[in-house]
């Protein structure tokens, strides 16, 4: 693992060197539920950041050069989903691309490819609530860099189309479908989400994986790179 990140962090140091003092270098990282793509996000923007702070030791009272923003703040509301049609199945589907609120995703990488002026505000989601938290992530015009992550970053359908075109990197993880499934279900347990890993398995075959074979088939045609997760928890860049 170490390896690969190490490589996937300097390509994206080389890209944001390259990058104009007046835009912001952003990155997507894709992947199926359960594919490692939040672990591997976290740790290529928390590597980005101490790369920084080490060349520029002046600097390490300000805003960090990297910010992470995950897709789980654009999930639409419960009150949303009980709004919709049959608001039994958009409750069960939660996680389901239709259940997202994509053109609020899109605005939001928009507005990052303007000219920093300002601190521009996405929300996360506060799992107390089961509930996105508005405005809640700054994005400083010192962060130079951000890095997003989520289901349907490289979803070949708009509005997220649109959105995986405007950044400079799209990275897509894949995972075996069985292993992702062994995450999950341990995942779903320890977060509450179902009350036993028979549970856990049936919302992960009926939902999750249902998700990531979308996710996978609707990939847009052209990602720059692809990284395996492996079972053992290591990395494998596709070249």
């Amino acid at each position: 693992m170490e390896e690969q990140v190490t490589r996937l962090v300097d390509k994206a140091w080389e890209g944001f060197q390259n990058t104009p003092e007046d835009r912001r270098y952003l990155i997507a990282i894709a992947g199926i539920p359960g594919s490692g793509k939040t672990t591997l996000s976290q740790i290529v923007a928390d590597r980005l950041n101490a790369r920084h702070a080490t060349l520029h030791p002046e600097l390490v009272e300000s805003v960090p050069v990297a910010a992470f923003v995950p897709m789980d703040g654009y999930h639409l509301t419960r009150a949303q989903l009980s709004s919709m049609p049959d608001p039994e199945q958009a409750h069960a589907r939660r996680g389901a691309e239709f259940t997202f609120d994509g053109p609020a995703y899109l605005k939001l990488i928009q507005s990052l490819r303007e000219k920093p002026t300002g601190p521009i505000h996405a929300p996360s989601f506060d799992h107390a609530v089961k509930d996105p938290k508005e405005n809640d992530i700054a994005i400083l015009p010192g962060h130079r860099i951000v890095v997003f992550e989520g289901n349907y970053l490289t979803l070949d359908r708009e509005p997220w189309r649109e959105a995986a075109g405007l950044m400079d990197q799209r990275w897509f993880v894949e995972v075996d479908f069985a292993v992702a499934r062994g995450r999950l279900v341990k995942r779903h347990v320890a977060a509450g989400i179902a009350a036993n890993e028979v549970e856990a398995g049936k919302r992960a075959d009926e939902n999750d994986l249902v998700n990531g074979k979308q996710i996978m088939e609707e990939r847009v045609s052209t990602v720059d790179e692809i990284v395996v997760s492996r079972e053992d928890d290591d990395w494998r860049v596709q070249k």
